[in-house]
């Protein structure tokens, strides 16, 4: 719950930090939209007049700088109108937007005729109107406000889509992160049952000691988890340091019989991975590569960064019948396919080959640095 009221809360944020900037964009759009709309007026209407007996330039400057004040006024009553109606459904905020830039156009209208009549000609507001004067007037007046009103749809609307993606990119990335989440959890009891699996052989073997030190390993590795607040993603370092403290477990299982050989280069480290992906690998090796044989096996495991990419390798020795694993998966490593497919977009691979020499994983996927405190 906490966390989703975050994630609500950001949204808000991010919603009003685009509508503030829309807003920056908007008084310098106005502004400098109002004085070259004066300048056009001045150059087209009133400068042609200069030659005119009767001109008055002071009546004609004043009505000028009403009718642009007006026009500021009423353009911003219309971008307060569309802030309010742009949530709504595309038709119903077009159909509103216009009706309301009509009726702001109609007292645009009226405003620049009665301010024209009364200063210009010192004439009473509300006389000597025709329908054919306030026609003329009222189709300019009119197309500046579905002017001024189609801008500010556009910028709204496009703050709108950008506050509706921004939202389903997080909903996205809450859904990955939600089901890497499911698919580690899937590790645990996974990871568990072998592991409880080898104690009680050991218990039943009266090499209680052996099986209290795996037990004291196993604590010690699924604290270190829980300390890792069991994010779904970590880096490459810290899964080498979560898989130090799973091999000292089978260590104790297996003695001298087990030799890790690690060759992994020092911008690897930084990878972002899936957390625990790297312990049902080198458990799937330890499996068939150690457990089926009596003498010394040794697994290797190296990481390396090429072309963008990092290349991972998890091999054997193991001359033991591999075939199970070559066909199928398992729940361990479905488990790691599954979640390198979900962390990078099905930008993975994984393969696994036999040969006489023992078994090979390998593992290649997107490079990308881990986010700080990973």
């Amino acid at each position: 719950m906490l966390i989703e009221n975050h994630q609500e809360q950001g949204t808000l944020e991010l919603g009003e930090q685009a509508f503030a900037k829309h807003s920056l964009q908007f008084w310098s759009l106005q502004i400098s939209g109002w004085i070259g709309y004066a300048i056009v007026v001045f150059m087209a209407v009133i400068r042609p007049q200069f030659d005119r007996v009767d001109f008055n330039l002071s009546g004609q400057m004043t009505n000028l700088g009403i009718e642009v004040t007006s026009g500021f006024i009423l353009s911003y009553f219309q971008w307060t109108i569309i802030k309010r109606i742009v949530h709504l459904p595309l038709r119903q905020t077009l159909f509103l937007s216009f009706v309301s830039a009509g009726i702001i156009g109609v007292l645009f209208n009226v405003i620049k005729l009665s301010s024209y009549k009364t200063v210009v000609y010192n004439q009473a507001w509300y006389e000597q109107w025709s329908m054919l004067e306030f026609g003329g007037w009222f189709l300019f007046s009119l197309s500046t406000m579905f002017v001024w009103t189609g801008i500010f749809f556009i910028m709204l609307y496009n703050v709108k889509l950008q506050k509706e993606h921004e939202m389903l990119l997080r909903a996205q990335t809450s859904a990955k992160d939600a089901q890497l989440q499911m698919l580690r959890y899937q590790l645990n009891p996974h990871f568990m049952f072998n592991t409880m699996n080898a104690i009680s052989t050991l218990i039943y073997k009266k090499d209680n000691e052996v099986a209290g030190e795996m037990l004291d390993k196993l604590c010690a590795f699924f604290r270190y988890s829980l300390d890792e607040k069991s994010a779904p993603k970590s880096s490459l370092r810290k899964e080498i340091e979560l898989l130090d403290l799973y091999l000292s477990i089978e260590k104790v299982r297996f003695g001298r019989r087990l030799n890790i050989s690690m060759d992994i280069e020092p911008r690897a480290l930084l990878a972002e991975v899936p957390t625990l992906f790297l312990q049902p690998i080198v458990e799937n090796a330890i499996k068939y590569g150690i457990e089926t044989r009596k003498s010394d096996g040794y697994i290797l495991l190296s990481a390396k960064v090429k072309n963008a990419q990092i290349e991972i390798v998890v091999s054997d020795d193991g001359q033991g019948d591999n075939s199970g694993v070559a066909k199928g998966f398992g729940i361990g490593l479905a488990n790691t396919k599954e979640r390198l497919d979900t962390l990078f977009n099905h930008e993975c691979e994984l393969k696994i080959s036999n040969s006489t020499y023992g078994t090979k994983v390998r593992i290649v996927f997107p490079f990308q640095k881990v986010v700080a405190n990973a």
